[in-house]
């Protein structure tokens, strides 16, 4: 049998400079049947030495496939034509159902939605400073700094986990031009606080509604809030293109320029009439996303099941909460979100965290630790001394289970079962981990 060290040779690099080993206990192939899954004693847990619970690891993001021979039957389709990109039938068909999903007029696909942010940026013409959660994914912010904007880290509320108004109205100066709002876990913005702050000092709105496609606020669709939003159709998503990203707008003039950017500016075939990139998505990429539309429902309502199962199975255990959205008409349920109370439960989040690893639970802790701590803006003044208290703290707490098409109940029951025997011996697991390693006390 394989040692540890050697199954998990190949494995990407998680270490960060905190310490933090997250593949350290992580074993494939030991153990297989139900009596490798229940964990009687703690020398039972893979992290000491037991059977690991799942051989095949349970991942956060794992993709959604949808029909197959569909797919294999749009991909002939597409080789046969020969027209593989350059706005062809199948992306023009995507951007027509995403923009009639979204209950928008204008929807232009794109290659990725760090793209699509980057082209957004330019067709909004802006500059100076741009208000954005440093609790998002870096993208978010590498998108403006890229384009030589400078992010400026704001708080969030600590119920919805997105963009707090009132934090936002302090950080406006003469020199804001934007506001770049995040929807998080399915969960939308406060988009009506923001639109009034925006509109009464000027200020452009738009939003990163990579988690939120499919989601619902107030009678309205994701895709409508603000001057502009943006959609990811990354793998990990529960909608996937492969890789892509769109932008939504009711703004006919936006479209436009934003249209002509994602193509190099051209307007006709030999007519460039404006500065432009190569974000186009590809017509194999819009034929996964159609495939993925269509199974859309199926997702969602797998999605809405598997956070049902993790809150029944979670229920009852002291300092530990799955996060419950706020109200809304309807939410995709992508993300399945845990918060660890460290001083209530016993264990940090980083030291359960460790013990799923080990069982091939691959949980996630997004967004840690927020961007003003990450390069370059951690190493800014500016962005230095930024006192982002909600951020912090959700950063340290929040854990992502697995969750979407690959998740079945009984793998949720098991990891249910797992969280709860860890919850019962926090005092043997805390000294053993102490003991064992001398890093996690």
């Amino acid at each position: 049998m394989k040692s540890i060290r050697q199954v998990t040779a190949s494995r990407p690099s998680l270490e960060r400079d905190d310490g933090f080993r997250p593949w350290d206990h992580l074993a494939q192939g030991i153990g297989s049947d139900d009596a490798s899954q229940a964990k009687r004693s703690i020398d039972d847990l893979r992290i000491f030495g037991g059977a690991c619970a799942f051989p095949e690891v349970l991942h956060v993001g794992r993709p959604n496939i949808g029909d197959t021979e569909a797919f294999i039957g749009h991909a002939r389709a597409i080789l046969d034509s020969r027209w593989l990109s350059n706005n062809g039938p199948y992306v023009q068909e995507f951007e027509r159902r995403i923009a009639e999903a979204c209950e928008v007029p204008y929807c232009i696909a794109t290659s990725n939605a760090t793209a699509a942010l980057e082209i957004l940026v330019h067709a909004l013409g802006l500059k100076g400073e741009v208000i954005v959660p440093s609790f998002t994914f870096i993208a978010t912010a590498h998108a403006l700094k890229w384009l030589g904007i400078e992010p400026v880290f704001c708080d969030v509320d600590p119920l919805t986990h997105t963009l707090d108004p009132a934090r936002v109205e302090e950080l406006i100066t003469e020199r804001t031009t934007a506001v770049l709002g995040v929807h998080v876990w399915g969960q939308v913005c406060e988009v009506d606080a923001l639109q009034d702050i925006c509109t009464r000092h000027g200020l452009r709105l738009f939003f990163d509604a990579a988690h939120a496609f499919g989601c619902r606020q107030g009678g309205r669709a994701v895709g409508g809030f603000g001057d502009a939003e943006v959609l990811s159709f990354h793998a990990t998503k529960f909608i996937n293109s492969f890789e892509g990203g769109a932008i939504l707008t009711r703004d006919p003039e936006l479209a436009k320029r934003a249209r002509l950017m994602r193509n190099f500016g051209f307007e006709y075939l030999d007519s460039v009439v404006s500065l432009g990139i190569n974000a186009k998505m590809t017509e194999i990429c819009a034929a996964m996303g159609l495939v993925s539309l269509d199974g859309m429902e199926g997702f969602m309502r797998i999605n809405r099941a598997n956070h049902l199962a993790y809150q029944r199975g979670l229920a009852g255990i002291r300092g530990l909460s799955v996060h419950a959205l706020a109200s809304q008409e309807a939410s995709n349920h992508q993300y399945v979100v845990v918060e660890v109370d460290e001083p209530v439960l016993g264990l940090s989040r980083d030291q359960l965290l460790e013990v799923l690893m080990a069982e091939g639970v691959l949980a996630r802790r997004y967004f840690h630790p927020g961007c003003h701590r990450m390069e370059p803006y951690r190493s800014q003044p500016q962005h230095r001394d930024r006192e982002l208290p909600v951020t912090e703290r959700l950063s340290k707490s929040l854990l992502q289970l697995p969750t979407g098409q690959e998740m079945t109940p009984k793998d949720i029951e098991v990891v249910c079962a797992l969280i709860q025997f860890v919850a019962g011996e926090v005092s043997s697991i805390r000294a053993r981990l102490a003991a064992g390693t001398g890093e996690i006390a």
